[in-house]
């Protein structure tokens, strides 16, 4: 928790409790999986959306629909895990957006209609979540460590965690790959609920970042009527004493700016993760005439090169500032993807362009969730990075509306992700600089 000018706060007196290195390093692994399994159900559905289109007999007007209603779902129940985790806390949000997860996974594998796919797709929200959760527990974690190493970079560190997005991709790609030919996509569903279900197991023994602890006190003292100890409190740790609503707190003050900014980002930004990432496969099938069994190979390839792309992205945020490290790498992003999707000819100029695309695209996510939890205080840190978060989903629905629209009227899935995706990608990036530069997290 850091003291932010202006908010009626006083230089510290006592410090929060310091989290030993093992317990940091702890964390920071179930983190990873936790998120490279909810990566994981997140983008496997994309993948098997071919698959799933072609046992229901749907046209790529309808999968495409479906895809998008799937995202107002997705949305919803996103934008309500922040709130929610900043009142019950980040140890039991994270245990619920995993097992979120795992619910997801089970329902998705007995779908027997359209909207009972959509109305269960839906509850990926709690998945997508996932990133917003660890980056606001991993922030305050990495604040307090006793681990110096960790602390001085922690945005490297972060990368680790955040790069497992293109492992899940990646994941996700090898084991339609496998599993598909053998059990269909119902069975690759219903394997997936697994891994996330000891994932949720493993996190109960995590403990509550310190400054949620406080921020608990505080809670407490308040109901009791002990205003003024809260109060006395407060200050003696350096914080705001003011009580605050979170979904208001983020929308005035020092974190309005960026509230602002970033949300409109992540709306644009969306655009490029849904057609280039989530939709990878349809767009490489349908765009580039790529087979569905070379499409997976490309996606496996190209998301392990998207991985090293979020460990570039972490390390250079902590020196040149992570919002110019977010910028340069979309706008790179969708110069690449265009080129790719305009002049590339042949597997191996898609797999070069395609690639690099991924490194700058997701990679730079990396940056971003670490810099949005270094963006609002505890009280509404939580609430933050989930609304930030869930705008992707409303810009995922507009991405998709557009795309739908344009394929209806007969418009190639090449040109409708080169206006659509690779545009957005490339305007996301001009966006960010107007972002404020965020303070860093103290401990």
């Amino acid at each position: 928790m850091s003291a932010v000018p202006g908010r009626g706060v006083t230089p510290a007196t006592k410090s929060f409790r310091r989290i030993g290195s093992r317990a940091t390093r702890k964390a920071t692994i179930i983190a990873f999986f936790a998120w490279l399994f909810a990566v994981f159900d997140f983008i496997m559905f994309g993948t098997l959306l071919p698959q799933i289109s072609a046992s229901f007999g749907w046209d790529d007007a309808t999968a495409s629909l479906v895809s998008t209603l799937v995202s107002v779902g997705t949305a919803i129940i996103a934008l309500a895990v922040g709130p929610i985790t900043d009142r019950i806390g980040r140890r039991k949000g994270m245990i619920l957006t995993v097992l979120g997860t795992a619910v997801a996974s089970a329902l998705s594998s007995v779908t027997p209609s359209a909207a009972y796919l959509i109305g269960v797709r839906s509850l990926g929200g709690l998945g997508l979540a996932e990133q917003a959760v660890n980056a606001t527990y991993l922030s305050e974690i990495y604040a307090v460590t006793d681990d110096e190493k960790i602390k001085k970079r922690r945005g490297l560190i972060y990368s680790l965690v955040q790069g497992a997005f293109p492992l899940g991709v990646l994941l996700a790609s090898a084991w339609v790959a496998i599993f598909l030919p053998v059990i269909g996509w119902r069975g690759c569903f219903l394997l997936a609920v697994f891994p996330a279900v000891v994932i949720a197991l493993m996190r109960r023994g995590l403990r509550e970042s310190p400054q949620f602890e406080l921020e608990l006190q505080l809670r407490r003292l308040r109901k009791q009527g002990r205003t003024t100890e809260a109060a006395e409190l407060a200050r003696s740790y350096g914080v705001d004493e003011r009580p605050a609503a979170p979904l208001a707190a983020i929308f005035r003050g020092h974190a309005l700016r960026n509230t602002l900014v970033l949300g409109f980002a992540w709306f644009i930004n969306a655009a490029g993760m849904q057609l280039f990432a989530v939709l990878g496969t349809t767009v490489l099938t349908e765009g580039k005439h790529v087979s569905f069994t070379n499409s997976l190979v490309l996606l496996i390839v190209a998301n392990a090169v998207g991985y090293v792309g979020d460990i570039a992205h972490g390390f250079l945020g902590d020196r040149l500032g992570r919002r110019n490290v977010i910028a340069f790498g979309w706008i790179t992003a969708g110069v690449l993807f265009a080129f790719m999707l305009t002049v590339a000819n042949g597997t191996i100029a898609v797999v070069i362009l395609y690639s690099l695309g991924l490194f700058f695209l997701t990679g730079a996510y990396s940056a971003m969730l670490f810099y949005m939890g270094e963006c609002y205080d505890t009280t509404c840190r939580a609430t933050g990075t989930g609304f930030l978060n869930a705008m992707s989903q409303p810009g995922s629905i507009v991405a998709g509306a557009i795309v739908t629209a344009m394929l209806a009227s007969g418009s190639t899935w090449a040109h409708a992700t080169l206006l659509v995706g690779a545009v957005g990608t490339f305007v996301s990036g001009v966006v960010m600089f107007g972002a404020r530069r965020a303070p860093l997290l103290q401990g």
